[in-house]
């Protein structure tokens, strides 16, 4: 996409259709008005449809929340007037001049630019702050203002230029995470707000039963940088017997149009459906541990991997004590249980340091990716599952980043920090490296032909990969791998 010339560009690309009401409404019932439309200020008209007044936010701290007026006061009383008034084809430039000669914040377009013509569109100086830069903040209002799908893909394209900038100019990929993290929770908490408002209409009120919005996977651990595939879940708190098939159609249904939403919004569904919408991951609370106590207690290699993405959730919307409890349940499961914790650090071997002999990468001998190099399966995984068993091992609830996980290995562990180092380094390289890629190629950057790389990116690739050998040896001994 390329930059925008914001001081050439036309205004009528990013107006709003105005909101107006009349001077005989009241503050109340414009209030109402702008809260429904998700707006920050209406306009005031005559029976012409020409501007009278503008009412803002702003207007109505100062002068209604402060009980100057009264709600029931008319608009006109408070409004302010005149408005001032511009041509739809005047420049961006002409609009920022206009705002800082007059020391305003919105501006009305009429037909004619005078205010003897009809209203048809209002600027606001944070459109303006919308095209003159990327700012992460301003997307995430932006997000909170979204009425459909297509709008948050909008918002969620104009972040990964943002995103490319910041990785080229290499800022720390802990505050890209961060950022990109927000941005995908306030994308996926509105989705959620979206779906359940057409629930409402279509089935009416929603069961009293508090619930939670759970995130798996990468963006469960907050590293979620490209709109990979979706992983999610859902918990509801437990309810009587008799209401159980009820409630939980209700949230199967909920949980569908979410991910289709998602979808929509360019995450792809999950090809296993590790998906709220599938009725195995849409369970109460005490079903939920009971799943997570089946896996604890019966290690097999499936149920091994189901922890691997399950234990990485995070609760994104909704009553979030409900994960806090099932966070407490994995903890006071797996205590002491050492021959899981063994089962998990034995499933963290399964893919050595990816490296032949002669210091080549390790390729995919056949398939769709013959050839190419499984950035994920290969070098992040080995590295996040590692994290993983040592985090449980200690005890340590509520990290799910693995940067973080082996930070905080690091001061629990000095006689192993520049290792935990070594590695939260080599994985924050290793996220970098993905993204690129993924951006470079409009994919997932999951793989990619190691010749693609420049001499010095294969260099720093394979230096990333030394800490996994070292864990991996961490985990043996730990463990005791050798005698299972």
């Amino acid at each position: 996409m390329a930059p925008i010339n914001w001081w050439k560009y036309n205004p009528l690309s990013i107006v709003k259709k105005p909101v107006t009401c009349t001077t005989a409404t009241t503050v109340r019932d414009a209030a109402l008005i702008m809260r429904q439309q998700r707006v920050g200020s209406i306009i005031v008209v005559n029976q012409l449809s020409h501007p009278v007044g503008i009412l803002t936010d702003r207007d109505l701290r100062n002068k209604v929340v402060t009980g100057e007026f009264g709600l029931e006061t008319k608009v006109s009383a408070i409004m302010s007037q005149p408005v001032v008034t511009i041509h739809p084809q005047l420049t961006v430039a002409d609009v920022q001049i206009f705002m800082m000669k007059y020391g305003i914040h919105h501006l009305c377009l009429t037909e004619d630019g005078s205010p003897n013509s009809k209203v048809v569109g209002i600027i606001s100086e944070h459109d303006l702050l919308v095209i003159q830069g990327n700012n992460p903040a301003i997307f995430i209002r932006e997000i909170r203002r979204c009425e459909n799908g297509k709008d948050l893909r909008a918002v969620r394209e104009r972040a990964e230029v943002l995103l490319r900038k910041y990785l080229l100019q290499e800022v720390s990929i802990q505050f890209i995470c961060n950022m990109m993290t927000e941005i995908n929770d306030a994308l996926i908490t509105r989705a959620i707000q979206l779906c359940e408002a057409e629930m409402a209409t279509e089935y009416g009120a929603a069961p009293n039963v508090k619930w939670a919005w759970l995130a798996l996977g990468s963006e469960g651990r907050e590293e979620q940088l490209l709109r990979t595939d979706q992983d999610n879940a859902l918990v509801f708190e437990d309810v009587p017997k008799s209401e159980v098939a009820k409630v939980k159609h209700y949230f199967l249904t909920l949980a569908k149009k979410i991910t289709d939403l998602l979808n929509l919004c360019g995450f792809d569904y999950c090809p296993g459906d590790m998906m709220a919408s599938n009725p195995k991951w849409c369970l109460s609370l005490s079903d939920w541990k009971k799943q997570f106590s089946d896996w604890i207690y019966e290690p097999t290699g499936m149920n091994i991997l189901f922890c691997n993405i399950f234990f990485d959730y995070r609760p994104i919307y909704g009553e979030k004590a409900l994960g806090e409890a099932l966070s407490r349940h994995i903890f006071d499961s797996s205590e002491g249980y050492t021959f899981f914790l063994a089962m998990l650090a034995r499933d963290a071997l399964k893919q050595p340091p990816p490296l032949t002999f002669f210091r080549n990468f390790v390729v995919e001998k056949g398939g769709e990716h013959k050839d190419e190099f499984d950035i994920k399966g290969r070098a992040m995984m080995p590295l996040a599952d590692a994290a993983r068993v040592l985090i449980l091992e200690a005890k340590q609830p509520g990290i799910t980043n693995t940067f973080l996980r082996f930070d905080f290995l690091a001061k629990k562990e000095p006689q192993n920090k520049e290792l935990y180092e070594q590695a939260a380094e080599a994985y924050e390289m290793l996220v970098r490296y993905r993204a690129l890629q993924g951006l470079k190629n409009k994919n997932s950057g999951r793989y990619f032909k190691p010749s693609e790389l420049s001499k010095m990116g294969r260099l720093n690739l394979r230096n990333s990969f030394r800490p996994i050998g070292d864990l991996q040896d961490l985990l043996k001994i730990r463990f005791q791998l050798n005698l299972i």
